[in-house]
């Protein structure tokens, strides 16, 4: 009898099938004809694909589908969009996010001939991603999307980009081209993990054993490599005090009692009297770039020993001003600190855990004071709410199984000190996210679709300033498309506040200029969509008016007027730019 066959199928196909094979449990896009074989690929395999109206909020949405599963996500787009993708791009880089972009592109055949919707997409993505090929043979699919795969999820993650020209999108090819070689089997596989050399790490357990004042650093590698909770761990039954580094994902909730807040002088001043006062400061998962003034004082002054502990030798070299390096998966690290301590039984003095509790109350007691001294005023003089109260109002209606997200300029950073206000008060949420690295506006909408998309059973309220909306506000109608119940608290200032206070310290005149909007009626725009609005203008209207949005099941607006206040961070970047905790 002669052998059946082999089917042949379009590389569209050969493209989904290869990514099913990994798993992959969402495509984001905006569907183009470039990429039509490989929808219909994914049509036929059963992979659900999100349509977006744009192809940065596609991107925005894998983006956030990766930070929350810890899993690659796909972003498929055509040429003539992905420039749109490039923003999205960029925040994935920063953030460490295993996003997959893939370009359907201009055909191979003609290329450098002026093809239709040709560029160079290979180059233009090659800064902002790990790995950035063009596939120029079809019968090597499978090959690139396992190399694309591997490369995302290993060492320093981070988004990659493929490129499939479009004649070979559209040729056939065996249905099994490339699984003659190995791997023969590409389904994903455990991510390899860096262990600690005990030469390097026995030393550096002894070290922190004996530290009079240490504290705990966690960056966005703690977050990839899953190791929040023996973070959790350490910080607890070590008694020593934990720190976010700003911007990247919040590791700790504020049940964690040896969780302090943000290492950030600025947004979290108790940090600046911490680091003045330690001796050891371990920063895991982190890079010694802006945020952390680059290792130097006066954020970390002289006084005290730096020691980064980092999964991979990219993030390593980042980190040359530190005092002594690790090369550790963040796993691997809290283990064996835990288990010195098991095995030594050596104590942290409390006295020093209990100083920056006593720090962190002293500042909440003062920030809270001041805040109802505002308050007051407004209330007498009938004036908008101050974006501080505006936050901690909001989340004195959540719940702790619901999400918050926060996207903007002063507007992010007040939730920033409004979570950490709140928290010590009690206040737990079962997440938060919020831009990254490059403090990109527009990714509020897309964050809050994706907490969303995966948490069917919370409540996910974003609180958003009016330019943050304007730059990313399109991506809402995937919330309305989805049916996805998501509240929008526009923190409505009418301009770019952020922008606007740096102008008025900046410009010889105090004034500000090209940075005001148009009284913008967001709360009927979402009416118009089919979803729940309101007008707030009041303090005391706002908690009733969230709670009717959330009750409503729809996708909702509260269009919130507050006043432009400037935020620590930005009032000492516009002040001689001070070089703490931001260049």
């Amino acid at each position: 009898m002669n052998p059946q066959p082999i089917p042949r199928r379009r590389g569209g196909y050969l493209l989904a099938l290869a990514l099913q094979e990994k798993g992959i449990e969402h495509v984001f896009t905006l569907a183009g004809g470039f990429c039509n074989p490989a929808l219909e690929g994914f049509m036929e395999l059963g992979v659900p694909v999100i349509n977006c109206p744009h192809e940065q909020v596609a991107g925005h949405l894998a983006d956030g589908h990766a930070r929350l599963t810890r899993k690659p996500a796909v972003c498929l787009i055509g040429p003539e969009g992905f420039a749109n993708a490039v923003p999205a791009m960029m925040e994935a880089w920063g953030e460490r996010s295993p996003v997959i972009f893939v370009t359907g592109s201009s055909t191979l055949k003609r290329r450098g001939s002026g093809g239709f919707k040709e560029i160079d997409d290979v180059a233009i993505a090659a800064p902002l991603t790990k790995y950035s090929y063009s596939i120029t043979d079809g019968t090597r699919i499978s090959e690139f999307v396992d190399r694309a795969w591997k490369i995302a999820t290993s060492g320093y993650g981070g988004p990659v980009h493929l490129s499939l020209p479009v004649d070979i999108m559209f040729s056939s090819f065996d249905e099994d081209a490339g699984h003659e070689e190995r791997p023969f089997h590409r389904a994903a596989t455990p991510v390899p993990r860096a262990w600690p050399d005990p030469a390097v790490l026995a030393p550096l357990l002894a070290r922190i054993a004996t530290a009079k004042r240490p504290m705990l650093i966690g960056g966005h590698g703690v977050w990839w490599a899953g190791a929040e909770q023996l973070l959790e761990q350490v910080g607890s039954a070590l008694a020593i005090p934990v720190f976010n580094i700003p911007y990247h994902q919040k590791l700790l909730g504020e049940h964690c009692p040896a969780y302090m807040g943000l290492a950030d002088i600025h947004q979290y001043p108790p940090s600046r009297q911490a680091l003045e006062s330690s001796d050891l400061v371990i920063m895991v998962g982190g890079r010694l770039d802006n945020q952390m003034n680059f290792g130097n004082p006066p954020l970390f002054p002289q006084s005290l020993e730096l020691v980064c502990v980092n999964g991979s030798h990219e993030e390593l070299e980042m980190n040359r001003a530190a005092d002594q390096v690790l090369l550790s998966d963040p796993q691997a690290f809290f283990s064996a600190l835990l288990q010195h301590h098991a095995d030594t039984q050596w104590e942290t003095p409390k006295a020093w855990y209990a100083q920056n509790r006593a720090w962190r109350q002293a500042w909440v007691e003062h920030s809270l004071a001041e805040l109802a001294e505002d308050t007051a005023q407004t209330a007498a003089t009938g004036g908008k709410m101050h974006p501080l109260q505006l936050s901690l109002d909001v989340q004195s209606q959540m719940r702790a199984q619901d999400w918050l997200v926060f996207d903007g300029g002063n507007t992010h950073f007040w939730s920033e000190i409004a979570v950490n206000l709140a928290g010590w008060q009690g206040q737990q949420l079962a997440g938060i996210l919020h831009p990254g690295c490059f403090s990109l506006l527009g990714v509020g909408v897309s964050l809050a679709v994706s907490a969303q998309r995966l948490n069917p059973q919370s409540r996910v309220v974003l609180i958003s300033g009016d330019g943050a909306f304007l730059s990313g506000g399109l991506s809402i109608e995937v919330a309305f498309q989805e049916k996805l119940p998501i509240v929008v608290v526009v923190d409505n200032n009418g301009g770019l506040d952020c922008i606007s206070q740096q102008q008025e310290r900046l410009f010889a005149n105090g004034k500000h200029f090209a940075t005001d909007f148009r009284d913008i009626p967001f709360h009927t725009m979402f009416e118009g969509m089919g979803g729940y609005g309101e007008l707030v203008e009041h303090r005391q209207d706002l908690g009733p008016a969230l709670q009717r949005a959330l009750a409503s099941g729809k996708t909702a607006c509260l269009n919130v007027k507050a006043k432009g206040v400037i935020s620590p961070i930005v009032a000492a970047t516009a002040s001689k730019r001070d070089k703490a905790s931001i260049e």
